[in-house]
C-alpha cells in the first residue's frame, strides 16, 4: 500500500487520503464556478450592448442595399468628405490629449506635496471622478450657457468691456469648438489614471540617486521619467480613445454638418444614401472600430509594461 492511499480516519471510519482528497477538491470546483456565475450578468451586458452591435456594425459594412456582399462601402472611406472627417477626429483628438495628459500630470505632480489622506487630495479626486464623467449633452449646455452666443461671459464682456468673442464666426459650433469641451474632462480623466503611476514612485530611488550625487533634475530625467514613460504615454492613448470616441458633446454643440467621424456615422444612419451608397455607417463603424483596436491594443501592452514595476 503506498503512503497516497494510506488508511486514515473519516467521519470516524477508515478510508484513504486519495478519497479524503476528492470531496475538497469538489468544494475548490465549485466555488470556483459560482464565482464565474457571478460574472454571467456582466458577461451578458457585454454580450447584448457590445459584441452583436459591433459584429451588426461590421456585417452592414460589407452588405449593398440589396443584402448582397460588396466592398463598395469600404470605397467610400477614401472619399474627400469621409477622410476630412477622420482628419478633423484625428487633431481634435489627438491635441486635446496632448494637452490634457501634460496639464493632468502638472497636477499630478503638484498633488505629491499633499497629503495622500488629506483634504486637498481628497477633493482633487472626487471632483476628477465626477468631471471626467461630466459629459454630453450637460457639457455641451453648461458651455452655450457660459460663452454661447448669449452667454454669461459672452455678454459680460460684450457689454462691459466691448469685445465680442464671436467677431470671427461662430467658433464654438464648430470643431475647433470642441477642443474646451473635451479638455474639460480630458484633465480630471488623466489625473485619475496617471496619479496611481506617480504615487508608485518609491522613495527609495530618489534617495539613493542623491546619494551617489545625483541632482532632482537627474532623477526625473533618468530615473522617474523612464519608469513613468510608459504609463504616460498609455494614459496619453486613453485620452486619444476617449476623445476620439466621444459623440453627444459634438452632436449637441455641432447642429450643421457632420465634421468628425462619429457625427458623421450619424448623418449615414439618418440618411442611407450618403455618398449614393447605402450602410456607409458600418463601413465608418468599421474604420473606427480598426483605429480603436490598434490604440487599446497598444495602451494595453504600455500598461503591461507599467505593471512590471509597480508589483
Amino acid at each position: 500500500m503506498t503512503v497516497a492511499n494510506a488508511p486514515v480516519l473519516i467521519d470516524g471510519g477508515v478510508g484513504t487520503s486519495e478519497s479524503r482528497r476528492r470531496p475538497v477538491e469538489r468544494v475548490r470546483r465549485g466555488r470556483g464556478l459560482v464565482k464565474y456565475l457571478g460574472l454571467t450578468p456582466f458577461a451578458f451586458y457585454v454580450l447584448l450592448f457590445l459584441a452583436v452591435p459591433t459584429l451588426l456594425a461590421l456585417g452592414t459594412g460589407f452588405l449593398d442595399g440589396d443584402g448582397s456582399l460588396t466592398l463598395d462601402n469600404i470605397t467610400a472611406l477614401f472619399d474627400p468628405v469621409i477622410l476630412g472627417a477622420f482628419a478633423s477626429s484625428f487633431w481634435v483628438s489627438a491635441l486635446t490629449a496632448i494637452v490634457g495628459a501634460v496639464v493632468g500630470a502638472l497636477v499630478c505632480y503638484a498633488l505629491l506635496g499633499t497629503r495622500p489622506d488629506g483634504a486637498v487630495r481628497s477633493f482633487v479626486d472626487s471632483a476628477s471622478s465626477v468631471l471626467a464623467q461630466f459629459g454630453g449633452v450637460m457639457l455641451a449646455f453648461a458651455f452655450i450657457a457660459t460663452i454661447g452666443i448669449q452667454g454669461l461671459v459672452t455678454v459680460i464682456l460684450r457689454d462691459r468691456f466691448g469685445t465680442d468673442i464671436y467677431a470671427d464666426g461662430v467658433w464654438l459650433y464648430q470643431v475647433p469648438g470642441l477642443l474646451l469641451p473635451y479638455l474639460y474632462f480630458q484633465v480630471p480623466l488623466m489625473i485619475i489614471t496617471f496619479m496611481p503611476a506617480l504615487q508608485g514612485l518609491k522613495p527609495q530611488w530618489a534617495e539613493a540617486a542623491a546619494t551617489l550625487g545625483g541632482t532632482r533634475l537627474i532623477f526625473w530625467t533618468r530615473i522617474a521619467g523612464p519608469v513613468l514613460a510608459p504609463s504616460f504615454l498609455g494614459c496619453l492613448l486613453l485620452l486619444f480613445a476617449n476623445a476620439f470616441s466621444s459623440y453627444a458633446t459634438a452632436a449637441a454643440l455641432i447642429s450643421q454638418g457632420a465634421q468628425i467621424v462619429p457625427l458623421q456615422i450619424r448623418a449615414a444612419l439618418i440618411s442611407e444614401t450618403v455618398l449614393g451608397r447605402a450602410n456607409v455607417a458600418g463601413a465608418l463603424a468599421l474604420g473606427m472600430i480598426v483605429v480603436m483596436v490598434v490604440v487599446m491594443t497598444s495602451y494595453s501592452a504600455l500598461q503591461s509594461r507599467t505593471a512590471r514595476w509597480q508589483r
